[in-house]
């Protein structure tokens, strides 16, 4: 037997991370879910807190869906399990005045912490002045922060979201940190920086070298990172290669919430763990199903389910087959045929590709 055949491989070593905390909200493992237009409702966070998720973020909200719409669809936004605190509601609009407003309904509603959207690229919202557009208009953004702040009760946190300018232009840049001084300046207690442009969307890497610059300029106030962690070994990279106090987990969870999990083991010093199996999977997609349902009814359920189906089915070792035979589902009978076909036989998972095959036009706004 040679030496380095005798020699045993040392285990390897916890990793430091920080301690997570959003103003007085307790946090702690600092690896959490992002705001998921069109996805981050109720079921999908209970979920990911259940599989290592410290905290997690509402799918955004239009302020003007919370102040008017009817019954059925705040419920869908606002709904809050008591199993998943804390959690955060997240808004989007352009009228400082009707903002505030909304604040003050998503925490009647038990959002632990308010966050504030200046980060979505998509063209209809930027049309309306919305998300990312307020990144150019630094006056009414910090006039939305100075008014959230003012009505919502002290206890609770407000946060923002942005992207790193509106394009590479010197005076976004001038405006991003305008922005990002003035909201903490205002009494925001953490931001949330994606290393993106709205005008690049979701086109090209992000920069995690802009998050280190942010990070550095920040000093002791909390900074989140986002972009481009669709791997466990990502959301633990970005950490330490930026210093940012924590990371929000967007596409890469969507579909594949055991990604939580695989970041707690490998910051404990451990293995990853293998791919969830074919059975596992099934019983997390079941109680997905069935968390669905107390949010929408018999109604959306089976379409909505159908987009989640998607992307679970990455994990299947017939992936491929899986997602054609989800994307074929028009009526819910349809899914449980599906799911007596190719989830029952237990067989080994496999991990989901670095990168989302999907279009960014698939997840919409607030997504990485």
């Amino acid at each position: 037997m040679s030496l380095a055949a005798a020699t045993p491989v040392a285990a390897p070593s916890p990793i430091a991370l920080p301690h997570l905390k959003i103003g007085n909200v307790d946090i702690g493992f600092p690896i959490v879910q992002a705001a998921l237009s069109g996805y981050s409702d109720m079921a999908m966070r209970v979920i990911a807190r259940r599989l290592g998720a410290s905290y997690s973020l509402c799918e955004v909200v239009l302020d003007q869906t919370v102040l008017v719409a009817g019954k059925k669809l705040k419920r869908r936004f606002m709904q809050v399990d008591p199993g998943e605190h804390p959690v955060a509601g997240q808004l989007m609009g352009s009228d400082p005045t009707e903002f505030a407003s909304a604040a003050k309904e998503l925490v009647a509603a038990g959002f632990d912490v308010i966050d504030i959207n200046f980060g979505c690229p998509v063209k209809k919202v930027l049309g309306r002045c919305r998300g990312g557009f307020l990144l150019s208009t630094p006056e009414t953004a910090l006039e939305i922060v100075a008014r959230v702040r003012d009505v919502v009760p002290p206890h609770v946190p407000v946060s923002v979201k942005m992207r790193r300018g509106l394009d590479d232009t010197q005076q976004s840049r001038d405006n991003f940190f305008t922005i990002f001084d003035g909201a903490f300046a205002r009494g925001i207690a953490a931001a949330t920086v994606h290393g993106r442009t709205v005008h690049q969307r979701y086109i090209g890497p992000s920069r995690w070298e802009f998050l280190s610059e942010v990070k550095r300029h920040a000093g002791a106030r909390t900074v989140l990172g986002s972009g481009d962690l669709f791997t466990a070994q990502a959301c633990l990279d970005m950490i330490r290669q930026t210093g940012v106090d924590g990371v929000t987990v967007a596409r890469g969870c969507i579909g594949n919430p055991w990604i939580f999990a695989q970041c707690r083991a490998l910051a404990a010093g451990l293995p990853l763990p293998p791919p969830p199996s074919v059975f596992e999977q099934r019983e997390v997609i079941r109680e997905h199903y069935r968390l669905a349902e107390l949010v929408y009814g018999g109604n959306m359920f089976g379409r909505h389910m159908r987009k989640f189906g998607i992307k679970y089915a990455r994990l299947h070792p017939k992936a491929l087959e899986v997602r054609n035979a989800f994307i074929a589902v028009s009526r819910e009978e349809q899914l449980a045929e599906v799911m007596q076909r190719y989830y029952s036989e237990d067989l080994p998972g496999r991990y989901p590709p670095d990168h989302p095959d999907e279009s960014p036009e698939d997840v919409s706004c607030e997504v990485d």
